[in-house]
């Protein structure tokens, strides 16, 4: 996993917080200095905690759950769906859809629904329709895909949500609460860290600083992904050497048993 360096933290705009009128006590800890009426953050710190949530977002893919990223400002969309759709991970980049978590058998029959438009069109069944239904149902689709579409994967709650500004998605970090889901979140400091599980102590506003982050995170992501496929492939091989050893002890038993039938008979033979 490759370390990111305070450096490239530095050249990407990670360390400019909000204005300090704005800020939030509890990031005091994260805070460097002020310049300018406007916080610096400590990117020391924010390498040290990016680092810690990489472990930790690595053990969790490596187990097999998902990890679902959730940034619906403007300056975050684009690059969380390239980025995380590259490790295939479930995100969320339109409005939060409230009970996402607490109502995830309710999502999940709206997901389903999806699925069953599609099979409507693939069977006939959509072109029995009138001209008003076929653009309802069109609609509906449209609808569902734009919401849903990035989760419809996702048959399980997630392991862990990664959030890209906590405030905005602040439902979010509710829901996770309430289920024990760790949080994982790029932090400003104008947010509270005390609700976030792993803080990556950032700027949430800027492209670049949100694309160095997600860069790294999906990047550990990856590489838990890559060590469960080798696990998995270990495992698989195993299996296959054991079942040879044990046809190759039978196959021994019944050439001994073969063996001692024979000098049964032999002997009978000589007694006669």
């Amino acid at each position: 996993m490759a370390k990111v360096e305070v450096k490239q933290l530095l050249d990407a705009g990670v360390h400019f917080g909000h204005l300090t009128r704005k800020w939030n006590p509890n990031m005091a800890p994260y805070i460097y200095m002020e310049r300018n009426g406007i916080h610096v953050i400590n990117l020391y710190k924010t390498a040290a905690k990016l680092e810690e949530a990489n472990e930790a977002l690595k053990k969790i893919a490596a187990s097999g759950r998902k990890i679902l990223f959730v940034a619906t400002k403007k300056q975050a969309k684009g690059i969380v769906a390239e980025k995380v759709s590259a490790v295939n991970m479930p995100y969320i980049t339109e409005r939060w859809p409230g009970g996402m978590l607490t109502n995830f058998i309710t999502i999940r029959k709206a997901v389903k629904k999806m699925s069953a438009i599609d099979r409507m069109k693939k069977d006939g069944t959509f072109n029995t329709l009138s001209k008003k239904e076929k653009l309802q149902v069109d609609r509906l689709r449209a609808k569902l895909e734009k919401n849903l579409g990035s989760i419809s994967d996702m048959t399980r709650l997630p392991g862990a949500l990664f959030i890209v500004d906590v405030m905005r998605e602040h439902i979010a970090v509710k829901e996770a609460q309430r289920l024990n889901i760790p949080v994982f979140a790029m932090v400003d400091t104008n947010c509270d860290p005390r609700d976030i599980d792993f803080v990556i102590p950032a700027n949430d506003d800027a492209g670049k600083s949100i694309e160095i982050i997600l860069s790294s995170v999906t990047g550990a992501i990856s590489e838990g992904l890559t060590e469960r496929k080798a696990e998995k492939l270990d495992a698989s091989e195993g299996a296959v050497e054991e079942t040879e050893e044990v046809e190759a002890i039978e196959d021994s038993a019944e050439v001994s048993e073969e063996a001692t039938a024979a000098e049964e008979a032999e002997e009978a033979k000589d007694e006669k």
